[in-house]
């Protein structure tokens, strides 16, 4: 698939191998996985690093290569279940954080044609989410802008 603001191909990345059931060298109850995922959600880790921190530190030094083997739910079913989940989506606080650090450059910085326009292609890439999160995930009334993006990530 192709680049969204560029004219290059997408690399392809590799596939996870297809498994039915976790490895047996990590034999990790399921209720434990639970209560690590919530404790490091708790701790201000986001779930993708929550992910990470498990592959390579695990539960007790046992590592967990698949949450949702391992358990059965995917890791934001969990956090949702124990009330641990974030007000907006990792992605879009992803990329509402770089338009906001992107716009605070330009204000010191306004001959940068080359970050204005990766302001323009970022905030485009929020207002795309922002509408395919709008009425699940977000209010049916949100509506991007930069003083709401400040307000909403310095809470």
């Amino acid at each position: 698939m192709a680049r969204m603001h560029t004219r290059r191909r997408g690399s392809s990345g590799s596939d996870k191998p297809a498994a039915d059931e976790p490895p047996e060298w990590s034999d990790v109850d399921a209720d434990k996985i639970e209560d690590r995922v919530v404790e490091l959600a708790e701790q201000g880790y986001d779930p993708s690093q929550i992910g990470m921190k498990l592959r390579d530190e695990g539960v007790t030094g046992t590592p967990i290569p698949d949450v949702k083997l391992a358990t059965g739910k995917k890791l934001t079913a969990i956090l949702e279940e124990n009330d641990a989940k974030s007000d907006l989506p990792e992605d879009l606080e992803n990329l509402m954080e770089r338009a906001i650090r992107l716009r605070e450059h330009i204000q010191e910085n306004q001959q940068d044609y080359q970050n204005k326009r990766a302001l323009q292609n970022t905030e485009s890439k929020v207002r795309r989410l922002v509408s395919y999160y709008r009425g699940n995930e977000l209010e049916p009334d949100f509506t991007y802008s930069y003083e709401v993006a400040k307000d909403l990530l310095d809470e």
